[in-house]
């Protein structure tokens, strides 16, 4: 595949994305901490069919930061302007985490450039209590303190499957720019409700997915996003946590390939 660095028309800043086949375009987006390669599998599964597009978050891999103290919607206004900039809308739009919130975004203010939409592993309207701990987690970030362990033992179990996507996540994390890390994991803490009240503006194909074991992003909050959006459908998959994409690839693809081809509209557990 092939890792492309562009600079944006209306920023002039620079994104670095890797781009692989042909069709219709996806594009994807990771969460904090990760980079675009975290997506390998499924650019090796889509890209048989579409252009899959993987972009590196502002301040991750090879793309640019923001300002300090930017929120969930400067992420937007980035993505639209990314889209924009390749000439690729409306695209299928597919975010982990903190890229589903950006995803989810994304497509509730810019309809007109996203033309389907899943959210793995997405947050939604925390409750009060994991709110302020993921508030403080962001804090600890901002003040330089590294805390891998801490995310990592919540996000894998102790499978095979696990434990590789964990070391390769563990090296995703330690190699992170720490201040561009910072500025997207407030943003992260503190977007779990901007676009919420807007999900229903969501009118295209929309896909949750999330691990039955994830303790942040649950699967009521993939209900519930499925459910304030008029062609919403949630996947729960069973044993596995946080990062889905990862550790249960073959299932995930299979529910984005699904995605792609027709919009789904029951809620399933698998």
């Amino acid at each position: 595949m092939t890792l492309t660095t562009l600079r944006l028309s209306e920023t002039g800043s620079t994104v670095t994305f890797r781009d692989h086949g042909r069709g219709q375009p996806v594009l994807l987006v990771h969460g904090v901490g990760m980079q675009s390669a975290a997506w390998e599998p499924q650019i090796d599964t889509l890209g048989r069919f579409c252009r899959v597009i993987a972009v590196d978050l502002p301040g991750h891999g090879g793309s640019a930061r923001l300002a300090i103290g930017s929120q969930l919607p400067d992420f937007v206004s980035w993505l639209h302007a990314v889209i924009k900039r390749l000439e690729v809308g409306p695209v299928a739009l597919a975010g982990h985490s903190m890229g589903a919130l950006i995803a989810a975004g994304s497509a509730a203010s810019f309809p007109e450039h996203v033309s389907r939409v899943a959210l793995l592993n997405g947050v939604f309207c925390r409750t009060p209590s994991a709110r302020a701990s993921v508030a403080a987690r962001a804090a600890e970030i901002r003040a330089g303190k590294m805390d891998l362990e801490t995310p990592l033992s919540r996000w894998f179990g102790g499978s095979s499957a696990d434990t590789a996507a964990r070391a390769r996540v563990s090296d995703w994390l330690g190699a992170v720019d720490p201040e561009g890390y910072a500025t997207a994991y407030t943003a992260f803490a503190q977007g779990d409700t901007t676009y919420a009240n807007q999900m229903g503006r969501i009118t295209c194909p929309f896909l949750a997915i999330t691990g039955e074991a994830d303790p942040n992003s649950t699967p009521a909050m993939s209900e519930a996003m499925a459910a304030a959006v008029g062609k919403g459908r949630a996947v729960v998959v069973k044993g596995h946590r946080h990062m889905v994409n990862l550790t249960a690839p073959d299932t995930v693809n299979a529910h984005l390939v699904e995605w792609l081809n027709q919009p789904g509209l029951q809620r399933v557990t698998q």
